[in-house]
């Protein structure tokens, strides 16, 4: 019914929930004076208990609409929870006074007090027995087709209201012609509870999974409540016991499924009502033992009962918080036990799996449809646990200061409870995930820098064996050749061998000019010639400062080639790119590791910019010897290429 979900369109939400407050205030404090009048009253006969269904009703009704309206202050379910429960309380004050009034023989109310029992019971049923049920959970009818059971039940209780008023005689007794007006209407009533009741078994049959789970306890809380209901005042007492059924049965279903998210202020009402309880027990019992004990220092005795209640505090509100945790989310929802649950799997598991793994974790912690990560720069491949279909969000990943990544959380799925400690899920298990994604980027470029050596060498191989069969090999060839045609000819024509052996001298020049060639190749010959620093300061040439420190003597031949190679490439690239006025190499040896640092003033390294073959090559240089690159632009400017390199070492490359 559309036009209810309007009735407080103006309200602000504050506005809302103090009405809200003042609602249950008055509640509670009618139920609370009817305490006091219902033990005036002799026992009724047709309940064994000190209070009556409505009492029940009219206390716990207004606290949980309350919580509701706090939440979604335009929910028409909250309201309805609240004017119930107000008009239930009011019933049953105005009809123990009344009562009261009559056996006192006091005459002090007037009749009027009786159409206010009346109408405010009527109301009573008209919200918690027809509305409630129609419009539970979302606060719209099931369909267009149950408009005439609100129109009906209104005119059934208005008629009601009416012959009570106007009718000089019992209406509720049998007359001639069967049953009076008012057993008419009582029973039209009771036929309207009905079929609101079967309109929320129809919702129910017609739902999807999800929603049938939403409907399903509220379902059948009201049934309990109907049956003693439709029965008669001889049971009716047992709605005592399972009237608070129904709004128990909303706020599990509320809980458990997120239909209005009051999942926080529930658990934070659960740790406040428990210190409350526990400090407050506490602080009792240590004064009552300072009274017996300490009956002359009775200052020292309130002063030890407070320290003991403090002293309880903290510890008490980590187990109360634990609890409340257990109780509304389970075990998923601990991120202790989840952190303890991925370090069992990260023990049977590699560093890539650990990735899917933690996300396995995460993603069954916040019982999401999927996470996932994205990698920087979209390398290596997204990997994902779970469907992830929608991205609900998107968080930045981090590892010791340097991105890795995106981590990807899908939308909820169907959980036991999915907000309170989503946050604390998610700060306590995105570190893990980000040291797994930077373990994966790890193996991902160490197996992609294997494969580069792989194929460089290979590829050098081959350019060796090119270089050497058709350039050194025919060279060779050739010169052999010559030197057994200068050897026929020589007796026979000297002039000829003359030629002969000039051009082999020749050829011999070239030879030994590809020797060289190649040896460079392998090794720069500058490094066994002048030795690590004075060939980097011949290569430098003028205008590059060259700074060494340390002893570079006895370095291994593979550190020495990736330090000059480094070195090589950064001033290549210094040169081409950097428009630089001053460039500084340092070389400086600290026990096992050799730092070789080059730095520039000039236009320094876009952000944006991805890494060039001369980049990626220097970085592949130094990881091969188990060692580090960086390229960064200080915010002074400029560009630093810093490598460490360890020689402790004996291979060459």
């Amino acid at each position: 019914m559309r036009g209810l979900s309007r009735v407080f369109p103006t309200l602000s939400p504050v506005r809302a929930r103090i009405i809200a407050v003042l609602i249950t205030t008055v509640s509670v404090a009618m139920e609370c004076v009817n305490i006091w009048v219902t033990a005036q009253l002799p026992q009724p006969s047709y309940t064994p208990l000190p209070f009556s269904p409505e009492d029940v009703a009219g206390t716990a009704f207004p606290i949980i609409g309350a919580l509701l309206v706090f939440q979604r202050p335009r929910l028409v379910i909250g309201w309805l929870l609240c004017l119930g429960g107000l008009c239930s309380a009011l019933n049953s004050l105005t009809m123990n006074l009344a009562s009261l009034d009559a056996t006192m023989d006091w005459m002090l109310l007037p009749d009027a007090v009786w159409t206010v029992a009346d109408v405010s019971w009527k109301l009573t049923i008209l919200f918690l027995a027809v509305l409630l049920p129609l419009l539970y959970p979302d606060g719209r009818l099931p369909s267009p087709r149950w408009r005439p059971l609100i129109w009906f039940t209104l005119a059934v209780l208005t008629a009601g209201t009416l012959s009570s008023e106007f009718l000089p005689f019992d209406v509720s007794a049998p007359q001639s012609s069967g049953y009076g007006v008012g057993t008419a209407l009582n029973q039209l009533t009771d036929l309207a509870m009905i079929l609101a009741f079967v309109s929320l078994a129809v919702r129910f049959r017609k739902a999807s999974t999800e929603e049938r789970r939403q409907i399903l306890w509220p379902l059948i809380a009201i049934a309990t409540v109907i049956v003693p209901w439709v029965i008669g005042s001889s049971v009716w007492w047992l709605a005592s016991f399972t009237i608070p059924l129904v709004p128990v049965a909303i706020t599990f279903s509320v809980l458990r499924h997120r239909l209005y998210g009051i999942d926080t202020l529930i658990t934070r009402t659960l740790v406040g009502a428990g210190l409350v309880g526990v400090i407050g027990g506490v602080y009792v019992a240590v004064g009552t033992a300072s009274s017996l004990f300490l009956s002359d220092v009775d200052r020292i005795g309130g002063l030890i009962a407070a320290l003991c209640a403090g002293a309880f505090f903290h510890p008490m509100r980590r187990l109360l918080q634990r609890g409340a945790d257990r109780l509304l989310y389970g075990s998923k929802g601990d991120p202790v036990a989840l952190a303890e649950e991925l370090r069992r799997r990260l023990q049977r598991t590699d560093p890539v799996g650990g990735l899917v793994a933690t996300l396995e974790v995460l993603r069954e912690g916040l019982a999401v449809s999927g996470t996932g990560v994205r990698f920087q720069d979209g390398w290596p491949e997204e990997t994902v646990a779970g469907t992830l279909d929608e991205v609900a969000r998107d968080i930045r990943l981090v590892w010791h200061g340097q991105p890795v990544g995106r981590l990807l959380i899908g939308p909820p799925g169907v959980r036991r409870l999915p907000a309170a400690h989503n946050e604390r899920v998610i700060a306590a298990l995105t570190p893990y995930v980000a040291d797994a994604a930077h373990a994966v980027r790890l193996v991902g470029a160490l197996r992609r820098s294997r494969e580069r050596i792989v194929t460089t060498r290979e590829e050098e191989r081959r350019r060796l064996r090119r270089d050497l069969h058709d350039g050194l090999g025919q060279s060779l060839s050739g010169m052999a050749m010559s030197i057994n045609a200068a050897r026929l000819s020589l007796h026979a024509s000297p002039e000829v061998a003359e030629r002969l052996l000039v051009e082999l001298r020749s050829g011999m020049d070239t030879v030994t000019s590809d020797i060289r060639h190649l040896v460079y190749g392998l090794r720069p010959p500058a490094l066994d010639d002048l030795g690590l620093a004075r060939a980097v300061e011949q290569m430098a040439g003028p205008g590059v400062t060259v700074e060494v420190r340390g002893d570079l003597t006895g370095l291994p031949a593979a550190a020495e080639v990736a330090a000059y190679r480094i070195v090589q490439e950064a001033l290549t690239n210094v040169r081409k790119h950097a428009e630089a006025r001053t460039v500084r190499v340092s070389l400086e040896r600290d026990g096992d590791h050799l730092a070789v640092r080059v730095s520039d003033d000039g236009v320094g390294v876009p952000v944006d910019r991805r890494s060039g073959v001369g980049l990626a090559s220097m970085r592949e240089r130094a990881a091969e010897l188990g060692g580090t690159c960086i390229i960064t632009s200080p915010p002074e400017g400029g560009t630093m290429v810093e490598a460490v390199l360890p020689v402790n070492l004996n291979v060459g490359i």
